[in-house]
């Protein structure tokens, strides 16, 4: 099954329905409250209603006023407006901000090792979705390994020696302290002499603030570079969506120095505002790529717009 082609996995909507439940009890299911089956025209109050469930799902305001005002249009002439047809509204404007987004490159192919970056502040769960991608990768036929460039860290080698042993990766690692780029270095010519076709790079979980830690980021990049044609060929970067609006700040910071070219957004199960994932893509303009639903191996799955949009608006009964 190719990693990028969610159709071929039948447990993929259940997995991401069950991810976006919190949001969707906040969401969907308030909608309905507020309209209903109604044949009366829509109230100025229930708009209002509308508009705080939407910004309280993280929706993004610009979005949601607009949201808002095309529900009203549509009860003009004292034409009833159903949850039904709020819905589909919501849904036409959700698509048309996911296909508004840069399309997802895939180019480096036909390097060997391809490479990933994936960055991110600490505690985003940036360790344990390295463990997933390279069980998605493994699951896709490509032979992975990892690299432990977050050497500030000695529990976050260790974690990932455990993820890399679960999922049948090789891992490279160097004493606390050592150089990122030395440890990525090492990786890369480990991964070419043993014929290994992706390595997912770990690294330090680093803050605005830290403008050290920025340029070692350009460090590793520059490795990579010289060492691997095109490299490096994914820059992921992880987003907490539990921290709402927050992480839009964080990524700014990330999007100026590092090159990122697709997001990752974890613990969607762990919150109600699962609408985040819209403002990402209207306000950074960078693909979703991954979407964490929960705390198992297998619980990590490609992004798909529709299955997302409708995931997050089929009413009880769907």
């Amino acid at each position: 099954m190719s990693i990028f082609n969610y159709r071929e996995d039948p447990g993929y909507f259940q997995r991401l329905k069950e991810a976006l439940r919190i949001t969707k009890e906040d969401l969907g299911d308030q909608i309905d409250r507020v309209v209903g089956a109604s044949r009366e025209r829509i109230t100025e109050q229930q708009l209002e209603e509308l508009e705080s469930i939407l910004i309280g799902a993280d929706i993004g305001v610009e979005t949601t006023l607009r949201i808002v005002d095309l529900i009203r249009e549509e009860s003009r002439g004292q034409r009833p407006v159903t949850s039904f047809q709020v819905r589909r509204i919501l849904r036409g404007e959700l698509l048309k901000i996911f296909e508004s987004s840069p399309p997802t490159a895939e180019g480096g192919d036909d390097a060997r090792p391809r490479v990933v970056l994936v960055v991110g502040v600490n505690g985003v769960g940036k360790t344990t979705t390295i463990g997933k991608l390279a069980h998605l990768y493994s699951q896709d036929g490509r032979r992975v390994l990892v690299c432990a460039s977050d050497t500030f860290r000695a529990a976050a080698v260790e974690q990932l020696a455990v993820w890399a042993e679960r999922t049948g990766s090789e891992i490279v690692r160097q004493s606390s302290g050592a150089d990122p780029a030395a440890v990525l270095f090492d990786a890369l010519a480990a991964a070419r002499a043993r014929g290994q076709d992706i390595v997912i790079v770990d690294t330090a979980g680093r803050l605005h603030t830290k403008s050290n830690l920025m340029q070692e980021l350009e460090k590793m990049k520059r490795v990579a570079a010289r060492e691997v044609e095109g490299a490096p060929h994914e820059v992921f970067l992880v987003l907490d969506a539990t921290t709402g609006q927050n992480g839009l700040v964080q990524a700014r910071e990330f999007l100026q120095s590092s090159g990122v070219t697709g997001i990752i957004v974890t613990k969607l199960d762990g919150t109600a505002k699962g609408g985040i994932v819209v403002a990402i893509t209207q306000e950074l303009n960078i693909p979703i790529r991954f979407l964490g639903t929960g705390e198992q191996l297998q619980d990590l799955v490609p992004f798909s717009a529709e299955a997302f949009v409708d995931s997050l608006l089929q009413d009880g009964g769907s």
